[in-house]
């Protein structure tokens, strides 16, 4: 990924929030890379979930790593990430998934304040329900916070709090963004349209015949497959992980409504990534392509705001 340099007139302080969406968050890849292309270098990142990932590996200066690695991921390789635990506290494999944040996110040393960058992450209080804001102190505990989706990940301790999701509070950081000193925010929203869309995106598979070992091992490390295979009845309820999905799309999708409606951005990227489901990591190319398509259709209005005509 090159930069352009930045306009040299603009005085302008640019924050990018980078909004929670799992895998679809590759998408994050494929719109900074088209923003940078613009000349359009943000001085403030901030991110939930997935959003806060990528954003920490941007301000790190391992995006282009990021990306190869992303592109080559394999539905079984993306399912080695997950595993059956006894404690069933969390279906991460959290030993793999920190050698993966470290190699391609940054290192356990590195400290936000130590990056030529503003960088934010937000995490839930289980606790409270407060949206937690990590601005200093090591990233990659930060971005851990900001994860752990709950039933995928196990809560992360973190000074006298259990810390979960921050995508149950704030799904589109726009607000930090804000609070960090930004004049403009470019907001990319993974949850527009993905409501019910969960659900018609599972009938579209076929059915699978095999045993129940192997369906139950298969959904715990895919969380977005189905629980029992589909079958013709229209009547036939939900499986569980379909259930916990599409609750999570909808979850996500109203409070993003809301915390936009009181603090809209400037710029509001919203990729088309419905047909993507919530841990289909494999399909980082498609998501990644819509990324960059997503910047080109607003081009006129992200010029417009940023006087770039």
């Amino acid at each position: 990924m090159t930069e352009k340099t930045p306009r040299p007139d603009s005085q302008l302080k640019i924050g990018l929030a980078l909004g929670s969406g799992s895998s679809r968050g590759w998408s994050h890849i494929g719109i900074i890379g088209a923003l940078a292309g613009l000349g359009i270098v943000p001085d403030i990142v901030c991110g939930t979930s997935i959003g806060s990932l990528v954003g920490a590996s941007y301000v790190a200066g391992n995006l282009s790593k990021l990306e190869d690695w992303v592109r080559s991921l394999t539905k079984m390789e993306t399912a080695r990430f997950f595993e059956i635990s006894s404690a069933m506290n969390g279906f991460v494999n959290t030993r793999r998934l920190h050698g993966f944040l470290n190699e391609y996110v940054a290192r356990d040393d590195a400290k936000i304040e130590g990056f030529e960058k503003q960088y934010a992450a937000v995490s839930t209080d289980l606790g409270t329900g407060r949206e937690v804001w990590f601005t200093e102190g090591p990233i990659i505990e930060a971005v851990w916070a900001s994860i752990s989706l709950p039933g995928l990940f196990p809560a992360i301790r973190n000074d006298s709090k259990w810390l979960v999701d921050g995508g149950l509070v704030n799904p589109v950081p726009v607000s930090v963004c804000r609070a960090l000193g930004a004049d403009v925010v470019i907001a990319v929203n993974l949850n527009g349209n993905i409501a019910g869309k969960h659900l018609e995106h599972r009938k579209q598979q076929p059915a699978q015949k095999t045993s129940v070992a192997v369906l139950l091992t298969d959904l715990v490390r895919e969380y977005t497959g189905d629980l029992f295979s589909p079958t013709e009845e229209k009547n036939q309820p939900p499986g569980l992980f379909d259930a916990i999905a599409g609750s999570v799309n909808i979850a996500q999708d109203r409070i993003t409504r809301s915390r936009m409606a009181g603090d809209p951005p400037d710029i509001l990227l919203t990729p088309r990534l419905a047909h993507i489901g919530l841990l289909e990591f494999h399909r980082a190319g498609e998501a990644i392509e819509e990324g960059h398509k997503c910047v080109q259709r607003i081009l006129t209005e992200i010029n417009h705001v940023l006087d770039m005509d």
